[in-house]
């Protein structure tokens, strides 16, 4: 998986932040006005095309100033944003798409049904959604300016979600110019359809980027929800400051010379919420879960009994007591489909128990025939959150008379370390820990956590035969009610072999001037510049 945006600052910050730090922008940098707003954003925007690298800062750029064909609104749901009209024919394999009046490029030329091929072609170089609708697709092609079609070989029931999809990288529509490119090479023309234009007079790389409207937008007339409905823009301009000292960005908040923190470190949570100016705001309500990964190949995990063993002996409040600041923002998972997803559920989860079940671990490892092998817990030092979890779970092991072993490195040493698939006696390993998006986990035809082909499946190689069968149905499935049962079917089967073990999930809150309103944000959390507005 690649580095979520909270993997930026989990090294965390001095220990408890002043009320106040002393402002560096202010010799720089004039207060805000009351139509442009100020960002600080996790990370450095470095790379512009969101197909060509999905990490979470060249998403966001993406969501400004491009626009895709549909999008999930805030009960997951897809609908129709780029498209106006849109229909299947009796036996599934044909999809007719009409894009909507009043499209347009920032260049000043319309958006066309070409320009949709092209787009939806570069994307599928290189999501796994988009390579399955790929591999059933016998033709995309336009009928005329607006209006395209989708040939399949075979129906693909999850063909409407994969358009409206959250994770990176996002179906962005782009021109067919820039979509004729492979997708293995970056686009540099940064110009979209969406609600902003990038403003490249102002670009200043590693000092700020600017978004202004788009005057001749022409948002939906559903009003906002997730990222479907209306992209009412209420702001001439938005500037992302990037400032990568996190005092520094503190001290520009509480000033009024910023009016959003994407990131602040969970050490200033109390700052800022004694500050009368600041919030806090969850904008993903999914957050994060947290995943320990266990090597399947070798000793003690190669058998199921053991695996049972860690789902007893996890207590997820205790571990969430050291990977989140403040209680309110951890809350425990028992579903491989997440908290917040359309297929979270409770199949198969009698193994919770609050505080755990040491004794029954302690049963389960005897009946595993554990004979005091040693378990290896790759702990990457430079990530606080699952560093801590890491030392946790150690001391977790030892209590239950195992002998687990700490292998502490930064992150680039865990992902070399935890590709060797050998017994630890020759570097290899029997535990990490690590996180992914909530709402990833509602697609189990791409979410690398939940494959189960043994070594072609992801770091720990789980295998269940009976798992992958039913995976494999889920692009066939056609309704909501179908894949529910089905995700229902694999939890069973999942619980029982123990694919993996999760930790609970976090949420991570933005800070915000409370004049600054109207915030609203996706399935996956990205910030969305439109909406907000300053009072």
């Amino acid at each position: 998986m690649t580095i979520s945006r909270r993997d930026l600052i989990k090294m965390g910050t001095a220990a408890g932040a002043a009320v106040s730090f002393p402002s560096i922008l202010r010799a720089q940098a004039a207060p805000t006005d009351a139509r442009t707003v100020h960002m600080v954003m996790y990370g450095n925007l470095t790379v512009f095309d969101p197909v060509f690298n999905a990490t979470g800062v060249t998403t966001t750029h993406g969501l400004a100033i491009y626009d895709t064909l549909f999008a999930l609104d805030s009960k997951s749901m897809p609908q129709p944003q780029m498209v106006g009209k849109w229909g299947v024919s009796e036996d599934k394999k044909t999809y007719t798409f009409e894009l909507r009046d009043g499209l347009g490029w920032h260049d000043g030329t319309p958006v066309t049904a070409a320009d949709c091929v092209a787009s939806i072609r570069r994307w599928a170089q290189v999501d796994g959604g988009g390579q399955l609708l790929m591999e059933r697709a016998s033709d995309i092609s336009k009928k005329d300016d607006k209006t395209f079609t989708i040939a399949l070989k075979e129906p693909l029931g999850t063909l409407i979600e994969y358009l409206a999809k959250e994770s990176g990288p996002v179906p962005f529509m782009m021109r067919e110019k820039d979509a004729k490119r492979p997708a293995t090479e970056q686009v540099t023309a940064n110009i979209g359809s969406g609600p902003f234009k990038f403003n490249e007079a102002l670009a200043n790389p590693g000092a700020k980027f600017a978004y202004d409207r788009n005057e001749h937008y022409a948002p939906r007339k559903e009003p906002p929800d997730g990222r479907a409905g209306g992209k009412v823009v209420k702001v001439d301009r938005g500037v992302w400051d990037q400032i990568s000292d996190p005092q520094t960005v503190l001290a520009a908040l509480q000033a009024g010379e910023i009016d959003f923190y994407e990131t602040p470190p969970g050490d200033f949570y109390s700052t800022i919420e004694s500050d009368p100016n600041l919030a806090l705001q969850v904008m993903n309500q999914g957050g994060e879960n947290v995943c320990m990964r266990l090597n399947h190949l070798q000793k003690p995990f190669d058998n199921v009994k053991a695996r049972q063993a860690m789902l007893h002996l996890i207590d997820q409040e205790a571990f969430l007591r050291v990977m989140t600041p403040d209680p309110k923002y951890g809350r425990t998972l028992t579903s491989i489909f997440g908290n917040t997803t359309l297929y979270s559920n409770d199949e198969n989860t009698g193994w919770y128990k609050k505080g755990g079940d040491p004794e029954k671990a302690r049963q389960l490892f005897k009946e595993a025939g554990y004979a005091g092998e040693k378990v290896v817990i790759l702990q990457p030092t430079g990530y606080a959150m699952n560093s801590d979890a890491a030392q946790l779970l150690a001391a977790a092991l030892r209590k239950t008379g195992v002998n687990a072993e700490l292998a502490p490195s930064d992150w680039g040493g865990l992902v070399a370390r935890r590709a060797n698939k050998g017994p630890v006696e020759n570097g290899g390993w029997s535990i990490f820990i690590t996180t992914d998006y909530d709402f990833v986990f509602g697609d189990p035809a791409t979410a690398i956590f939940l494959k189960a082909g043994g070594e072609n499946a992801w770091f720990g190689w789980p295998k269940s035969d009976e798992f992958e069968a039913l995976r494999a149905q889920w692009a066939d499935v056609q309704t909501l009610e179908e894949r529910k049962a089905l995700a229902r079917k694999m939890q069973r089967i999942w619980w029982d072999f123990v694919g993996d073990v999760r930790l609970g999930s976090a949420v991570f809150p933005i800070a915000r001037r409370k004049t600054l309103t109207g915030l609203i944000s996706g399935v996956g959390g990205w910030p969305l510049m439109w909406n907000m507005q300053k009072g």
